[in-house]
């Protein structure tokens, strides 16, 4: 169990009762679950590598019905874990001891969307895909795109600040989101859902609720802006021989396509290897050490193929790539250089598929020890280098990839199974090394329940204490998602 393996103290939270129980199941008759084998799934995280003891999981279906659930839990002292799709990779979703669950799976309506402005308005639990597949229908794309965006809920996201994909292009949801429907741990409901790009009436109390992983309030719902669906979208992905081409290839990308560029990703020879072996997923390039997937999305066509060409040419006589495949939409560019393989319109989705399913197939190699770090781009791969040297053979793989245009590695270490003498090899020495280089220790994935007693590597005394007196202000008896991003005390 969670608490018991990291040596974490129960707190002081009332356990719950059967009258508990029969309260909870009036309130939300047949959205009740108390079955062990239902819960599993629920008090176990995505990389199944923490576990909760959670006995009673709630499903509501509105702000009013959460409302009354935190009232109750507020006033019996009953902690409780907010959960969306259970996708976090840092323990942030997931009991620690025997909290109750709180899921949004059953909050899952879209309440509007302005097809002029693009300003979507949802309940939390909407699942990401289900959300683009929504918009896209009427001419728009969410600016926010992971690899867990089949099951994982536009609320999480939030909650965590999840970064993803289109950050690049379309920047963080702090700057998207414009405004939210939050139940505080009394059971308050706090609605600041605006509509409207510009707000400055006062503090930007939104702010406090996106990154705060559930432990402040609990969101459930989400205007967000959603930008226009590009007409033209082309891929390539490109083989280099070392990251300094990879580098020297982003730089020269940023120059030369400017406004189009939507996403630049960057992947070591190991990680391919694993999607291979494990996925049964073929990279159309072989050969070389590192590879990079560019995006480009914009509103012409011609226009784009023509930058994205004058790109790879400039890229391949310069000798920063070696080898090369672009998918188009349109399957209009012309092959103006003899090294590369232009793909048909089918393709661009099996090449996103290489860098997505990167840590779904990390899992098939036994346990693994992920790492979700932001750092000057020139210091990227030196930390994966280094840890490689530090761990040896101790560890059967260390691999790094990520979003190479807004500095994010995630580092990921394979072993056969947990061992706390490999942990500690790599901790603290991963976040030294990364506070080091004046970096931050999670980029994009929050700190849940793994990272909350390393912040002080990211983070100075002054602010945690400032984050602290944020959390007693707002949930002054500690009983919404407790044990996770903060340390007890500084």
């Amino acid at each position: 169990l969670t608490g018991e393996r990291y040596g974490v103290r129960r707190g002081p939270f009332s356990r719950v009762s059967r009258g508990d129980v029969a309260f909870f199941e009036r309130l939300l008759p047949g959205r009740v679950v108390t079955s062990a084998e239902e819960l599993e799934r629920f008090n176990v995280d995505w990389l199944r590598s923490l576990r909760g003891s959670s006995k009673l999981l709630l499903k509501p279906r509105t702000a009013a019905e959460v409302s009354q659930v935190l009232r109750y839990c507020y006033e019996r002292n009953l902690a409780v874990n907010p959960q969306g799709g259970n996708t976090g990779l840092v323990g942030g979703s997931v009991p620690v001891f025997d909290e109750i669950i709180l899921s949004t799976v059953l909050m899952s309506q879209v309440i509007s969307f302005d097809e002029v402005s693009g300003i979507l308005v949802c309940q939390a639990g909407c699942i990401l895909e289900n959300l683009n597949q929504y918009v896209e229908e009427k001419g728009f794309v969410m600016p926010l795109d992971l690899g867990a965006k089949g099951s994982c809920h536009i609320g999480g996201n939030v909650a965590t600040n999840a970064g993803g994909l289109r950050l690049l292009r379309y920047g963080s949801l702090r700057g998207t989101v414009l405004g939210l429907e939050v139940v505080l741990a009394d059971g308050s409901v706090l609605d600041c859902l605006a509509s409207l790009r510009k707000d400055n009436t006062g503090y930007d109390l939104k702010q406090l609720f996106i990154g705060s992983e559930g432990t402040l309030g609990v969101i459930t719902a989400v205007s967000i802006l959603c930008p226009q669906k590009p007409k033209a979208v082309n891929l390539a992905f490109l083989g280099c021989q070392s990251f300094t081409q990879v580098l020297n290839t982003f730089t020269t990308c940023r120059a030369m396509l400017g406004e189009i560029l939507s996403a630049f990703e960057f992947m070591d020879e190991k990680c391919m290897e694993l999607v291979e072996q494990h996925l049964k997923l073929s990279k159309p390039v072989t050969g070389s050490p590192f590879y990079v997937l560019i995006e480009t999305s914009g509103s012409n066509s011609t226009h784009d193929e023509e930058k994205l060409s004058n790109f790879l040419e400039r890229a391949m006589t310069s000798g920063l790539v070696t080898d090369g495949t672009v998918a188009t939409d349109e399957k209009k560019i012309k092959a103006i250089l003899v090294s590369f393989v232009f793909l048909p319109s089918a393709i661009p989705q099996m090449l996103w598929s290489l860098r997505e399913r990167i840590t779904e197939a990390l899992t098939h190699e036994g346990y693994v020890y992920k790492y979700d770090i932001s750092l000057p781009v020139g210091k990227l791969y030196d930390l994966v280098t280094d840890t490689r040297a530090r761990l040896g053979r101790s560890a059967k793989n260390v691999v790094g990839y990520g979003h190479l245009g807004d500095g994010n590695l995630h580092l990921n270490i394979t072993a056969d199974s947990y061992s706390h003498s490999l942990l500690d090899a790599i901790e603290p020495f991963v976040y030294e090394w990364t506070a080091r280089y004046n970096g931050s220790i999670s980029a994009e994935h929050g700190l849940g329940f793994k990272k909350k007693c390393f912040i002080q590597y990211s983070k100075p005394k002054e602010a945690i204490l400032l984050m602290q007196r944020f959390k007693a202000m707002l949930d002054p008896k500690g009983i919404l998602n407790p044990y996770k991003t903060l340390p007890p005390s500084f």
